[in-house]
C-alpha cells in the first residue's frame, strides 16, 4: 500500500545536506511552517522551494535523533491555544538561511483559536530520514520553546527521581556536611583546627579571652601573655591601648600586688563611703572588755599565773593589788596580758586563707 502521508527532502535541501556532509559543516534547521495548501491535500514535491499556502512559521521547539532509529531526525513545533483559525495540510522545514529543506503533508486538521469558542495546543511533528544525521545541527533556542504537557510531565518525573536519589544519599550519609562541625563535638573540632581565636573574634569577644577589656584576671605565671598587662600600679600608653584607657582614664592601673579585691559597696552600707578603685588599709575589728581589781589573794603563794582564753593574769610576790595609773608602787601587782596567738594563727596583718595569683588585664 502506498503511503498517503510522508515527508521528503527538497532538491535544495538534499543538496545542502550533501554539501554539509562533504565539507564537514552543519546544516542548521531552525524553523517549521504549516499551511492549508489552498484547501487541497498536497503531494510533497522535491522541487518545492516554499509551501503552497503558508499560514504560520515559527522556531522549532524540538529537534532530535530518533532513539529507535539513528537515521531519522524528529523535529517538532507547538502551536499555542491563542493562535489558529486555519487548516493544516502541509508542513515545511527551513534552515537558518530561509531555504525549504524538507516538505511533508499531513492529515487535514483544523487549528481553532480561543476567540472562536474552542482552543487547543497543537503539536506539529515531522520525521525526516537522512543519510547522515551528523551533518545536521541538533540545537534549538530555549527562549522560544513551548513544551508539550507530556514533555513537562516526563521531565518532572525525571527531575523528581533525581532529587529523591540525591536526598536519599544525603540522609543516609554519616556526615553529609563535612564543612560544618558536628554539634556533638563542634568546640573540639574548632579547637583542633586552631580556630578558637577566630571564633571569639567573630563573636566580638576579641582574641584569647571572652572578657571585656579592663577586667582583672588571676594569672598563674609571673609573665603576662601577649596583649595583657600586669596590675602593678604602672602607667600604660593610652594611645596604644585606647580601650583600656576608656576604663582607666588616668592611664595608670591599680596596684593589685599582694591585695585582695573587694566588691564595691554601691550604697549597701557595709563598706560605706568608698569610691571605685580606692585603696583601703588593713584593720582588725575592735575588741573591748573590762577587768576589775581583786580584793583577795590569788591561790597559792609566790608568783602564780592563771589563764582565761586569750588573757592571763600573773600574781607577783608581795601584797595583792593592781598597779593603777599614776601609782608609784608596782611591786606585787597582778599583770593581765593579751595574746591572740594562744588560740589562733597570727601574723603582721589580718587576712583570710588564700592562694597567690598574678592579676593581669586584657589591654587590647
Amino acid at each position: 500500500m502506498t503511503a498517503k502521508y510522508f515527508a521528503i527532502l527538497t532538491n535544495q535541501g538534499a543538496a545542502r545536506l550533501a554539501n554539509a556532509t562533504a565539507l564537514g559543516t552543519r546544516l542548521n534547521l531552525t524553523q517549521l511552517a504549516v499551511g492549508d495548501a489552498n484547501g487541497v491535500l498536497p503531494m510533497p514535491n522535491p522541487a518545492q522551494t516554499a509551501l503552497i499556502h503558508e499560514q504560520r512559521r515559527a522556531p522549532l521547539n524540538l529537534i532530535d535523533v530518533d532513539p529507535a532509529n539513528p537515521g531519522q531526525i524528529i523535529v517538532e513545533q507547538i502551536i499555542p491555544e491563542d493562535e489558529g483559525g486555519f487548516w493544516i495540510r502541509e508542513i515545511g522545514l527551513y534552515d537558518d538561511e530561509g531555504f525549504l529543506v524538507a516538505v511533508a503533508n499531513c492529515p487535514e486538521t483544523y487549528k481553532p483559536k480561543l476567540q472562536e469558542g474552542s482552543g487547543r495546543t497543537q503539536t506539529i511533528r515531522m520525521v525526516l530520514i537522512v543519510s547522515s544525521t551528523e551533518a545536521v545541527t541538533l540545537k534549538i533556542d530555549p527562549a522560544v520553546v513551548l513544551a508539550t504537557r507530556k514533555y513537562v510531565d516526563d521531565k518532572l518525573i525525571e527531575v523528581k527521581a533525581y532529587a529523591d536519589g540525591l536526598l536519599k544519599k544525603h540522609v543516609e550519609a554519616a556526615n553529609p556536611h563535612q564543612q560544618y562541625p558536628l554539634i556533638a563535638n563542634a568546640l573540639k573540632e574548632m579547637a583542633d583546627a586552631g580556630l578558637v581565636g577566630d571564633v571569639l573574634k567573630n563573636l566580638g569577644l576579641g582574641e584569647g579571652s571572652a572578657l571585656p577589656v579592663g577586667v582583672p584576671v588571676p594569672w598563674p605565671s609571673a609573665t603576662a601573655p601577649e596583649g595583657w598587662l600586669k596590675y602593678n600600679g604602672a602607667a600604660f600608653d593610652k594611645a596604644r591601648y585606647p580601650k583600656l584607657a576608656a576604663v582607666y582614664p588616668s592611664g595608670v592601673l591599680p596596684d593589685l600586688r599582694g591585695e585582695f579585691i573587694r566588691g564595691w559597696d554601691d550604697g549597701r552600707g557595709v563598706d560605706a563611703g568608698r569610691g571605685l578603685l580606692t585603696p583601703q588599709a588593713f584593720a582588725l575589728q575592735n575588741i573591748i572588755g573590762s577587768f576589775y581589781s581583786r580584793a583577795s589573794s590569788m591561790t597559792g603563794g609566790g608568783s602564780i599565773t592563771e589563764a582565761f582564753g586569750v588573757f592571763s593574769i600573773a600574781k607577783q610576790s608581795g601584797p595583792n593589788y593592781v598597779q593603777m595609773a599614776g601609782s608609784s608602787s608596782s611591786s606585787g601587782a597582778d599583770v593581765t596580758t593579751y595574746d591572740a596567738s594562744r588560740v589562733v594563727n597570727t601574723s603582721s596583718e589580718t587576712r583570710p586563707r588564700n592562694v597567690a595569683f598574678n592579676y593581669i588585664v586584657r589591654a587590647t
